[in-house]
C-alpha cells in the first residue's frame, strides 16, 4: 500500500494508506478503524483483502497517529466523507465501494453510508448507539447526558441502501454481542449476521473472519 493524503473540507490533510483494486471489476474497501491505536495496527487485518485483489483505503482519522486535528463525532464523519471523495478522484465508482467499519468505526460507517449506492456495508463489532454501549458499562449513570458523541446507528440503519454484513464475537466484553444483534434486527434486507463463537472484541481475525468476509463479498456483492 502507498501512503497518501486525504484532504478534508475544513482544510486538514490526513494520512491514509491506499492500493487500487487489481482490475476495474474488483471492489474497493474503505476501512474505518476503531478507537484504539492507528492504521499501522490494521496492516495484518487488511492483508487478506489485498492478497485477494481488493482495493483498499485505510483511513487514519484526525487526531490519530501523526494526523492534526481533534477527533469528534462530526469530525470523523467529515474525514470519512473526504475519504470517499478521494476514492472518487481515483476513479473508483461508488457502486464498487464497500464501506467497512470496525468498532467505533461502525458508527462512522453507518452515518456516511446512508442513502449511497455503495456495493455493501460491513460492520465488525458494532453498537446500536454509543448511549446503549455506555449504559451497559455505567448502569447507575444517565448516560444520555454524559455521552458527548452519540453515534446513533440504530436510528440510521434503515437508510442503508446496500447489502449489510454484521460480524460480532459472542464473548465481546467491550461492545456486547447483544448490541450487534440489536442493530442487525433493525437493519433492512438484504443482510447477514456472523456470530463468532469464543471470539471477543479484538480477536475476531484469529477466528477466520477474513475468509468469511471475503467469501461473503464474492458471493453476495
Amino acid at each position: 500500500m502507498t501512503s497518501v493524503k486525504v484532504e478534508t473540507d475544513d482544510g486538514l490533510r490526513l494520512t491514509a494508506w491506499y492500493r487500487p483494486p487489481a482490475n476495474e471489476d474488483t471492489l474497493t474497501l474503505l476501512y474505518l478503524h476503531g478507537n484504539a491505536g492507528h492504521i499501522g495496527y490494521r496492516a495484518d487485518k487488511v492483508k487478506p483483502y489485498l492478497e485477494a485483489g481488493y482495493g483498499m483505503l485505510l483511513l487514519s482519522y484526525r487526531g490519530y497517529g501523526t494526523n492534526p486535528g481533534y477527533p469528534t463525532e462530526d469530525h470523523l464523519y467529515l474525514d470519512s466523507r473526504a475519504a470517499l471523495k478521494f476514492l472518487a478522484d481515483q476513479h473508483i465508482p461508488i457502486f464498487k465501494t464497500v464501506i467497512y467499519g470496525e468498532s467505533l468505526g461502525t458508527g462512522v460507517a453507518v452515518e456516511v453510508a446512508q442513502n449511497l449506492g455503495i456495493a455493501g456495508l460491513v460492520l465488525e463489532a458494532p453498537f446500536s448507539s454509543m448511549v446503549d454501549a455506555a449504559a451497559l458499562h455505567f448502569k447507575l449513570f444517565p448516560t444520555s447526558l454524559l455521552v458527548r458523541d452519540k453515534y446513533d446507528s440504530l436510528s440510521k440503519i434503515n437508510n442503508i441502501k446496500a447489502p449489510i454484513l454484521i460480524i460480532h464475537g459472542k464473548n465481546d466484553r467491550t461492545i456486547p454481542y447483544s448490541l450487534g444483534r440489536k442493530l442487525y434486527d433493525m437493519a433492512p434486507q438484504p443482510k447477514e449476521f456472523f456470530g463468532i463463537p469464543n471470539a471477543g472484541h479484538n480477536d475476531l481475525y484469529d477466528h477466520g473472519v477474513a475468509a468469511k468476509i471475503i467469501e461473503y463479498l464474492e458471493n453476495n456483492l
